[in-house]
């Protein structure tokens, strides 16, 4: 009996089998038709600005670094050092000062900055300041803390996007994120 099912299970299978295998070679198919258009993107974003390096031995600095750079600069200076102005709002938003029980939503102030943390600091962030603390000393401690402090300002423009163009549904289940704000901002 146990035969007669495994052989059964085997002849179910076995056209599943192929299935996979030509999805596969669809798949590399369309790799190998982006893979020129993805190697052109990746070469300009990640090209290195020459003579940016400085006396550090980096020869120099990845396009998209000071692009990044470029971008918390500019939000930092055109919402008027929001990073800094808005810090106590901040602490009294996550406390729950603000909340409202009538208020549309699924988490609270403090769970969405816990999910949001979760998501952005991983084991590469934790180790990577391990690393370079222990690699560039006071120097890189200073760096980073300049770095989170105008990142604090991009990080306003991407949550202030994510809330302007989320979408609620009628059972009350919220929908956002860049998927959301990059459809809804760039059509109209």
């Amino acid at each position: 009996m146990k035969r007669f099912f495994g052989l059964l299970l085997l002849t179910l299978l076995a056209p599943l089998k192929s299935f996979a295998q030509e999805a596969e070679s669809i798949g590399e198919k369309i790799n190998r038709a982006f893979e020129p258009v993805s190697n052109k993107i990746s070469g300009f974003v990640f090209k290195t600005i020459p003579g940016t390096g400085g006396d550090s031995g980096i020869p120099g600095v990845p396009f998209v670094v000071l692009f990044l750079i470029a971008a918390a600069l500019f939000f930092t200076f055109y919402f008027r050092f929001i990073n800094i102005r808005g810090f106590k709002l901040a602490i009294d938003t996550v406390r729950g000062k603000y909340t409202k029980k009538s208020e549309a939503g699924e988490v609270s102030h403090f769970q969405a900055l816990t999910a949001a943390l979760s998501g952005t600091v991983g084991l590469g962030n934790i180790s990577g300041v391990a690393v370079a603390i222990s690699l560039g000393g006071p120097g890189a401690t200073f760096w980073m803390i300049i770095a989170g402090l105008i990142g604090m300002s991009s990080k306003f423009v991407e949550c202030t996007l994510g809330v302007k163009y989320r979408d609620i549904g009628s059972d009350g289940t919220v929908y956002g994120g860049p998927m959301y704000y990059l459809k809804k901002g760039i059509s109209g």
